[in-house]
């Protein structure tokens, strides 16, 4: 990892110098230092996970998390609010896939069910590898919640913050609008609440099954018989 980011280091110009002309055809220079600064946000991410997995969450710091990628700790925050933070950015890449995958399911697929098809086929795609997702990293995460309240609660807080996209995806599948209707509200609400419960079921031995994608299956099934409210498009159009 070290020798990765000291190779892009000396790629291009000596330090303190810059490009004075533009060249037909080549990358400008702001587009390596973007790609630069989106490499060494993944070395951090990657080595926040490794040391999380050897160390546990709570034992290791900002400082080691920096050093193993060879910056410093005011680098780290340059891209990190804090050690909860980089946890949180695996968990915006599902919920971005998730409102991706229910924007595309049939415009006539009641609320509910389009929900539990689309983060069900996330879910599964992080347990399997598939489609880009890391299972270690999923699992990691699993494994955090279980023994760091500060990850579990940084966790609760993040599906607090997405309440009000969720509601307007929902709400436009509806038809109607949430200013004066509240069951997008109470559906968003309801999907938060399952996905914590299929935790908590999960890591305490509740039910039999052992992914957390099929837990959750169950449990959004359940929540089809109550406030599985029908989209605005007929089934029959």
């Amino acid at each position: 990892m070290k020798e990765l980011l000291a190779e892009a280091s000396n790629v291009g110009y000596h330090p303190g110098m810059e490009a004075t002309t533009a060249v037909q055809g080549c990358t400008p220079t702001a587009g390596r230092r973007e790609r630069k600064k989106q490499r060494t946000r993944e070395a951090l991410v990657d080595s926040a996970f490794q040391l999380f997995s050897e160390k546990g969450f709570e034992a290791t710091t900002v400082e080691e998390i920096a050093d193993a990628v060879d910056v410093s700790s005011r680098t780290f925050f340059r891209y990190f609010a804090s050690k909860e933070d980089v946890l949180l950015t695996f968990q915006e890449e599902q919920f971005a896939a998730v409102q991706e995958a229910f924007t595309a399911r049939p415009a006539d697929e009641p609320v509910i069910t389009a929900i539990r098809h689309a983060a069900v086929d996330v879910i599964r795609a992080c347990e399997d590898g598939a489609f880009g997702f890391d299972p270690e990293r999923f699992g990691c995460i699993r494994q955090l919640m279980e023994s760091s309240p500060a990850v579990f609660g940084s966790s609760l807080e993040h599906g607090q913050k997405k309440h009000a996209e969720m509601t307007r995806l929902v709400a436009g599948r509806m038809g109607v609008d949430p200013d004066t209707d509240l069951r997008p509200h109470v559906v968003a609400s309801a999907v938060n609440s399952v996905f914590h419960t299929a935790f908590e079921l999960l890591s305490s031995g509740t039910v039999s099954a052992e992914r957390f994608s099929d837990v959750l299956s169950e449990l959004l099934r359940l929540a089809e018989d109550g406030i599985n409210y029908p989209a605005a498009v007929p089934a029959d159009r």
